[in-house]
């Protein structure tokens, strides 16, 4: 689809409808009503809106700009402060209100919600990312709402995210959602800042990394935030290469969330080349370098082939190679074939202290048990 294309004509949103699993990223603006504290009354919004999501069978993770700007406004500040203890200060304050905040609004509609505060590092280490992973599917297991955010009272800036849409998109490509929303104070993508002339164009549907996209959003961000649709669209790439699409609207358009899912025309469309499953496969299966082997039995090859299923310990036969938890293995069968490969819960050494082992024996050898499977069914491509 090219951007000229895209332009023309507005389109549906029948790939929302049809998602299971979404990241809706709100900005601080809108958050704090434009700083003024936060606004309860579009807080409360949102949580009927996705109390009605999760009615529908949807799972929704809320990541949730507004602490610094919350904090500001407790602490009495009017500008945004350049020093990084003092937006630290800003963050621990407005944190307990925004967290305080959410789980009032969401409580009206009995849903539990949880608070998880990241940095960069827990993403870009192997093992803390796994966590947060498994944190995140578990509680969407559990029908909890999480709210995420940029632990801002901690982070510096080696190692801050920057930006609230990043975290959005680092999020939505972790727990493998089907599609990031992302709402602001726009309606969405202009061919050039309306706010500077009558010849801006709006933009409601285009290909997510399109670098034409990019010309067009150049700009910055407000005092409150650190975004601008240019980190908007930057994100809406980023979320593309694990297959999901964006869509960029107004936070402030009645019943958002509802009617995108409905598949209402909303803002601005941006899609993703390949399709989620298909990125998430061709990624495992162009990861040559496996950092290990095991061999299973034929029972297990027949479940991993034919019936779709999970590795587990009880059908290892032999394990080969040294490797850490998260990283690439390939499954062989007792011929020495290839069958699958996919991300290991556990280390080698771990792997084979639990080989022919049932699963409900993990927690007694080891001390701890950190998945029932070697490779879930979801961190698995046949070969």
């Amino acid at each position: 689809m090219t951007t000229m294309q895209a332009l023309s004509k507005p389109a549906s949103q029948p790939a929302l409808a049809a998602a299971k699993r979404l990241v809706v990223k709100v900005g601080s603006s809108l958050v704090t009503n434009d700083g003024r504290g936060l606004d309860h009354s579009v807080m409360r919004s949102w949580a009927e809106q996705i109390a009605d999501l999760r009615r529908l069978g949807k799972e929704v993770v809320l990541v949730s700009s507004g602490a610094i700007a919350a904090g500001m406004q407790r602490l009495g500040w009017s500008r945004r402060p350049r020093e990084i203890d003092e937006l630290q200060a800003a963050a621990a304050v407005g944190q307990v209100g925004l967290a305080q905040a959410y789980e009032s609004h969401f409580n009206a509609h009995q849903l539990c919600s949880a608070q998880i505060l990241l940095t960069h590092a827990d993403l870009a280490e192997r093992e803390r990312y796994l966590n947060a992973r498994s944190t995140l599917l578990t509680l969407l297991r559990l029908g909890v709402v999480p709210i995420i955010n940029e632990n801002d009272t901690v982070v510096t800036d080696e190692i801050k995210f920057g930006d609230n849409d990043t975290l959005g998109a680092l999020v939505t490509n972790l727990i493998e959602a089907d599609a990031l929303i992302i709402l602001t104070d726009q309606r969405g993508l202009y061919t050039a800042d309306p706010r500077q002339g009558a010849n801006a164009t709006f933009v409601a549907v285009a290909e997510a990394g399109d670098p034409a996209l990019e010309i067009m959003a150049g700009g910055a961000g407000t005092q409150l935030g650190r975004g601008g649709m240019l980190t908007k669209i930057l994100a809406a790439k980023r979320a593309a290469h694990s297959g999901a699409g964006t869509v960029i609207a107004s936070g402030r358009e009645p019943d958002v969330l509802t009617r995108l899912v409905a598949g209402e025309a909303i803002g601005t469309q941006l899609t993703a080349r390949t399709p989620r499953m298909a990125a998430r496969k061709q990624w495992m299966a162009d990861h040559l370098q496996v950092r290990g082997h095991v061999v299973v039995d034929d029972g297990a090859c027949t479940k991993l082939k034919q019936e779709g299923k999970s590795l587990l310990p009880i059908g290892i036969l032999k394990v080969q190679g040294v490797f850490a938890r998260g990283e690439v293995i390939a499954c062989l069968s007792p011929a020495g074939q290839e069958v699958a490969r996919g991300l290991t819960n556990y280390s080698s050494a771990e792997a084979r202290l639990i080989q022919r082992r049932p699963s409900s024996d993990i927690e007694a050898i080891l001390g701890y048990m950190l998945e029932p499977e070697l490779i879930h069914r979801d961190n698995l491509v046949l070969s």
